[in-house]
């Protein structure tokens, strides 16, 4: 090439380079740098491993021959036998404390027999379960030792979407891996979620990621990451993460009272539409409209009535229905809460004193999407050994051959460690014959902590006695 070609050629790269779309020093100098976060804040992240012992009910005749007649004849007859296996499981934490208190999320550790946290300098200690709250998805955990790392705290409501955020968690098992992203959205309500407003981030969350700290750029925790949404079970760009502020106020709560006190007023409402609005005379659709009200309730009391729209608690604007469930369930029981209402045209304030809301949520560990489902008033509910139960009718008892009978639909925690499956009936316990579900419930809830009791079962036509222990 000419010498005066090169020459053209290297100053009209240079005017390119020069021009308006060239990257310059100080846009360089704009994107972030997370490496100084990292070596401040990772130390206090830790990864958490549970173990837990499930057992299960096996048959031991050869499944080839199902469909067989004897077959069907012996498997009616012959007793299944009890297999035990070990399950393992990893997510990640973070330390809140020097005196080892740790933050992770509630379905990390739920059903865990024994609890193991691993720090960054690969020192491991067995952690005490303080509490957890199924609800938020929060769970608090005790290691014994001392002057540890900490996390250092931001404020979850100072965050703007497009900020750039970072996580350090241990997906797949892979201790201490750093991803980054940009607040996606604020705010977010998922289906089966109503006490708290989820920080949605593209930052790349997967599993064993659940429980560790999502960071700002300031190095502050702003959440805790927790939920994805994926199809696939892996990264699709969607994740969730609890604002911090949402789980400090549900760990302290565990670490002085063992569980999380909510408040609540007794009222059914629904979403507010633009059309809704226009015939309230309501100027703007916001709000929670309500359309019952429970009889004697607080809301009741106060002079709520069907047909109010609520507009604020204590000052805090309810924008969409979904945001009444978490702010009355931050109120405190006992204690007067103002309400702003829409009623006939105008507005108007009025004071109510929330109850306590009392857990009907024993969710399982499992956190990807489900649908909502309906409550059964069928349903024979005892929360603290994991059990809902419905009562036979004449043609199943008829059927079993039985006086009376509790069918199980749903068992973890102490029940599924006894070996109780969906489709046992009890029918029995501690020698005597069932006669209601109210003799069931007493004995369950006069038993003491590790009290052992013998559950009399019917499963596969065959009566055997399993063994549960309270916790």
């Amino acid at each position: 090439m000419p010498i005066k070609k090169v020459i053209a050629a290297a100053l009209l790269a240079a005017s390119v380079l020069s021009g308006p779309l060239a990257p310059s020093l100080a846009q360089a100098r704009e994107l972030p740098d997370f490496s100084r976060i990292v070596e401040a804040e990772g130390r206090a992240v830790v990864n958490i491993s549970t173990k837990s012992t499930v057992r299960e009910a096996v048959s031991d005749l050869p499944e080839e021959f199902a469909g067989d007649p004897f077959f069907e004849f012996f498997r009616r007859f012959s007793p299944p036998r009890l297999r035990e296996r070990q399950e393992n499981s990893l997510g990640s934490g973070f330390i809140v404390s020097k005196d080892g208190y740790v933050l992770t999320n509630a379905h990390v550790v739920a059903r865990a027999d024994e609890i193991t946290v691993r720090l960054t300098d690969k020192r491991d200690y067995p952690a005490k379960l303080i509490g957890s709250d199924a609800r938020t998805d929060v769970a608090l955990l005790k290691i014994e030792a001392g002057n540890l790392p900490t996390v250092r705290m931001g404020n979850a409501n100072d965050l703007k979407v497009g900020e750039w955020v970072l996580a350090i968690g241990s997906p797949f098992g892979f201790e201490n891996t750093v991803t980054s992203g940009i607040v996606s959205a604020k705010n977010r309500q998922l289906p089966d979620e109503n006490f708290v407003p989820f920080i949605q981030t593209d930052a790349a969350v997967n599993p064993g990621n659940s429980g560790g700290p999502l960071f700002n750029l300031k190095g502050e925790v702003v959440g805790i990451n927790s939920q994805i949404y994926s199809r696939s079970g892996g990264f699709m760009g969607i994740s969730f993460a609890i604002p911090i502020d949402v789980a400090m106020n549900v760990a302290e709560q565990l670490k002085t009272r063992g569980r999380v006190s909510r408040g609540k007023i007794g009222v059914a409402i629904q979403e507010l539409n633009k059309e809704l609005a226009t015939s309230f005379g309501l100027p703007r659709a916001t709000g929670a409209l309500v359309n019952a009200v429970e009889p004697g309730g607080p809301a009741d009391k106060a002079g709520l009535k069907a047909g109010d729209i609520l507009l604020r608690v204590d000052g805090q604007p309810v924008e969409s229905s979904a945001d009444l469930p978490r702010l009355i369930g931050t109120s405190q029981p006992g204690k007067a809460v103002s309400l702003d209402i829409w009623r006939n045209r105008a507005q108007r304030s009025i004071s109510v004193v929330p109850v306590e809301l009392k857990d009907e949520d024993p969710r399982l560990s499992e956190r990807q999407y489900r649908g909502k489902q309906q409550e059964d008033p069928r349903a024979q509910k005892l929360n603290q050994i994991g059990l809902v139960l419905y009562e036979l009718n004449p043609q199943q008892l008829a059927q079993l051959g039985v006086k009376y009978g509790l069918l199980v639909r749903q068992a973890s925690g102490a029940a599924a460690r006894a070996g109780l499956t969906n489709g046992d009936v009890i029918v029995g316990i501690g020698g005597e014959a069932l006669a209601g579900v109210a003799q069931f419930r007493a004995a369950i809830e006069n038993a003491k902590k590790g009290d052992t009791l013998a559950l009399q079962v019917r499963r596969r036509g065959a009566t055997l006695f399993l063994p549960l222990t309270k916790d």
